[in-house]
C-alpha cells in the first residue's frame, strides 16, 4: 500500500477552484515536511507548495503563491492543497510528498529532499 495517496484532481475551467488532498496511511507524518509537485507533460517535476517545521511554516511557487494553500491536519494524517483562480498553466499531474529529514526554506523546494512519494492525482484546466 502507498504511504501516500492523492484524491480531489480533475478538470475544471479557468478561474476555477479545486481541493487536493493526500492521506497518509501506513504511519504519520506528523512531523515531516509535506509538500505538493506537480509535473506537466514534456516538463520536469517542479514544486509547487509545502509545509513544515510541524505545520508552522509554509513556502509557495511564485507561480502559485496567492492562489494556492497547503495546510495540513493531523488527526486525520492528510494534507491539502486549495487551489483557486485555476489556470491552463495549472494543467499538471500533482503529486504529494513527503520527508523526515531536516529542512530548511531554500531545500523544502527541492524533490531529492523526500522519501515518499504518491502515485499522482491530475488535473486539468480549460481555457
Amino acid at each position: 500500500q502507498a504511504p501516500l495517496v492523492e484524491s480531489g484532481g480533475g478538470l475544471v475551467q479557468a478561474g476555477g477552484s479545486l481541493r487536493l488532498s493526500c492521506a497518509a496511511s501506513g504511519g504519520t507524518f506528523t512531523n515531516d515536511a509535506m509538500a505538493w509537485f506537480r509535473q506537466a507533460p514534456g516538463r520536469e517535476r517542479e514544486f509547487v507548495a509545502a509545509i513544515y517545521f510541524k505545520g508552522i511554516t509554509t513556502s509557495y511557487a511564485d507561480s502559485v503563491k496567492g492562489r494556492f494553500t497547503i495546510s495540513r491536519d493531523n488527526a486525520k494524517n492528510t494534507v491539502y492543497l486549495q487551489m483557486n483562480s485555476l489556470k491552463p498553466e495549472d494543467t499538471a499531474v500533482y503529486h504529494c510528498a513527503a520527508s523526515s529529514r531536516p529542512v530548511t526554506i531554500v531545500t523544502v523546494t527541492s524533490a531529492s529532499l523526500y522519501d515518499y512519494w504518491g502515485q499522482g492525482t491530475q488535473v486539468t484546466v480549460s481555457s
